[in-house]
């Protein structure tokens, strides 16, 4: 399980996520010091700091190094809500005080999230028979395959 990012750490994943390419020291730079002062080399280590960690790998590019994260934020974020779900001595109720903390939209967002992975309107306790439920940090790569069809290739026309 990753330990929380530290604020810089943040600060530069976030890019390295929204812009979702290669990027330098140098880009990570320019784009931070418009919210604050900061040295390039102080973002230097920060970035060979994530990379020591494995939130990023790198490759060098003439005298530099071009950064990619290594997952996503949706993947950072769901290890995070799993590490604190399943370190509650009462796991059970740590989701129902979670569920209560939820806005309407986070309760959409869950409701598609149970949609996504099969479960038919978030009632279910348990994922479909025959079928495994993906990893938490991990997004399905397509949708679960049709019922009756244990191969995954779906009743439609064409498929």
């Amino acid at each position: 399980m990753p330990r929380p990012l530290g604020e810089l750490e943040d600060a530069v994943m976030t890019r390295v996520w929204q812009w979702n390419r290669p990027v330098t020291v140098r880009e990570v730079l320019e784009d931070l010091q418009q919210e604050r002062s900061i040295a390039y080399t102080t973002v230097m280590t920060v970035m060979d700091n994530l990379h020591q960690k494995g939130w990023v790998r790198r490759e060098a590019e003439g005298r530099a190094y071009r950064y990619t994260a290594v997952s996503t934020r949706a993947a950072y974020s769901a290890a995070l809500m799993n590490e604190a779900w399943s370190t509650s001595d009462n796991p059970a109720a740590a989701l129902v005080a979670f569920f209560g903390m939820m806005s309407a939209e986070q309760r959409d967002a869950l409701r598609d999230a149970f949609r996504i992975v099969g479960y038919d309107d978030g009632s279910a306790a348990e994922p479909p028979a025959g079928s495994a439920a993906p990893s938490p940090a991990v997004a399905p790569s397509e949708p679960p395959p049709a019922e009756g069809d244990s191969a995954g290739r779906g009743t439609e026309p064409g498929r």
